[in-house]
């Protein structure tokens, strides 16, 4: 067993053993293996353990990798990281997810970038839950009207909401906040029955994210090991 297959192993206990404890099924919640700084070969060896979705923060380092992984099978590719409004093309073309959407104009592009042989692209909604000025999102109050606005778009598939919260080690906190989250979640679930993915959680509190009802969880250290970020990363 290489390490990263049993780092995959132990992670996928982590996320069965949270979900038993609040009473969910493990199957609702979607592992996104984030492989950012990552080379091709350790996303090879994690394919090969099974994990088929994965997210990248950085764009041109997440086209290099689907191409180079284009004979493994249908992966599914979900871009997570800031997006600038000159690579949005990249990402309409070669990813299906985007999770970090957080003004109409990148929506807009998104959406006419959008290959018309390609599905429509999965998009969420970023928040920034705990108003952080070094964090990408909107604020939970406007939510509704970037919803209402990308639901019109056909190119884009309104599927939910994603935040990363910031750095707490208290659960109690951490909880709190995913339940703030969750509440926004269910809400939007309410104008929009297609909705059904809550990004929420990553390495140190998915336990918390799980509990308060996250479906997707963003693993990269536990999975991956530390990154270097000393290897050249092109936005």
């Amino acid at each position: 067993m290489t390490s990263i297959e049993h780092n995959l192993h132990q992670v996928r206990e982590r996320i069965a053993a949270a979900a038993v404890r609040c009473g969910r099924a493990p199957e609702e919640i979607t592992l996104l293996a984030v492989s950012k700084t990552k080379p091709a070969s350790a996303v090879a060896e994690a394919v090969a353990a099974g994990q088929r979705a994965f997210g990248e923060n950085y764009v041109q380092e997440g086209v290099e990798k689907i191409a180079a992984l284009m004979t493994e099978g249908d992966l599914q590719w979900h871009f997570i990281g800031p997006l600038q409004s000159n690579k949005s093309r990249l990402v309409a073309e070669h990813f299906a997810w985007c999770h970090t959407v957080d003004r109409l104009r990148i929506a807009q592009r998104l959406n006419d970038q959008r290959p018309a042989h390609l599905p429509p692209l999965n998009v969420l909604i970023q928040v920034n839950i705990s108003d952080e000025n070094s964090k990408s999102g909107i604020m939970l109050e406007a939510v509704p009207a970037l919803a209402a606005a990308i639901a019109a778009l056909p190119r884009l598939s309104l599927r939910g909401l994603m935040a990363i919260p910031a750095p707490e080690q208290d659960y109690a906190r951490q909880l709190a906040v995913c339940q703030q989250m969750a509440s926004a979640f269910h809400a939007l679930q309410r104008d929009y029955p297609a909705i059904d993915t809550l990004s929420l959680g990553m390495s140190d509190d998915m336990e918390a994210a799980i509990a308060a009802g996250s479906t997707m969880v963003r693993i990269g250290t536990a999975l991956f090991g530390a990154r270097d970020y000393a290897r050249p990363s092109q936005q």
